[in-house]
């Protein structure tokens, strides 16, 4: 998630920014229900602030089809990055004024926006299908909305600006449920979070967060031992 704002000139030919369902396939129908259901507070403890403040965001959580079934799309922060480096992510960052109503389709735009500049996505193929209620990262002061797509029409990907994105992947949706690649991240401040180990990465933070919950309410859940500790350097 690029939590700076920079400007740039990539193009904007924005995919389509209305919600629908039409036509999504069955699999998806449990992560449609949770967003329809799912309460702030079974998300996060931390919440946007009251009577507004925070900077507005959006992340896009992907959600594609590949060789071994459902998968999503993650990207990993340039290691040189001043805030989160070389954190795995959604791609995503804050709201530009041309993005529209932050309460509106403000939030869609933002997230198909910057997962074009940021994985070179053709927003065109992408179905928005719903959006989760949205959350507060109080270490950034962000106001992040998860906007929820199918994609409909993959395109190729890759990383666009190495000074932001160390690369992008795909992981599948059955590895982020295998009990065995799943685990609680310890912070070396203490607070503890959930975690998965796919891909050569260490899923964590925010986006690890929001996986966790989504697996949670569309019943993917798999048992897993939550007494099981890794440390965010874990790997390196």
């Amino acid at each position: 998630m690029d939590t700076h704002g920079r400007g740039t000139s990539a193009p904007h030919h924005h995919g389509r920014t209305t919600l629908t369902t039409d036509g999504l396939p069955s699999w998806l129908d449990p992560v449609v229900r949770a967003a329809a259901t799912v309460r702030p507070d079974q998300l996060s403890r931390f919440l946007p602030p009251e009577g507004g403040g925070g900077r507005q965001s959006a992340v896009l959580v992907l959600f594609g089809e590949g060789e071994q079934g459902p998968e999503l799309l993650l990207m990993e922060r340039a290691g040189s990055l001043r805030s989160h480096a070389g954190q795995p992510s959604f791609p995503g960052g804050a709201l530009d004024p041309e993005d529209g109503d932050p309460q509106g389709e403000g939030p869609l735009r933002a997230a198909l926006r910057e997962a074009e500049e940021e994985t070179g996505l053709d927003p065109r193929g992408v179905q928005l299908f719903g959006v989760l209620p949205s959350l507060f990262i109080p270490v950034s002061d962000f106001v992040v909305t998860p906007v929820l797509g199918w994609w409909r029409a993959p395109s190729p990907v890759g990383v666009v600006d190495p000074a932001e994105t160390a690369r992008v992947f795909t992981v599948p949706v059955a590895d982020l449920t295998d009990p065995a690649n799943r685990a609680m991240a310890v912070h070396p401040r203490g607070h503890q979070g959930p975690a998965f180990l796919v891909e050569s990465a260490l899923v964590w933070g925010f986006t690890a967060g929001v996986i966790d919950r989504i697996l949670h309410f569309a019943g993917w859940e798999r048992p897993w031992d939550r007494d099981r500790r890794v440390p965010l350097d874990w790997g390196s």
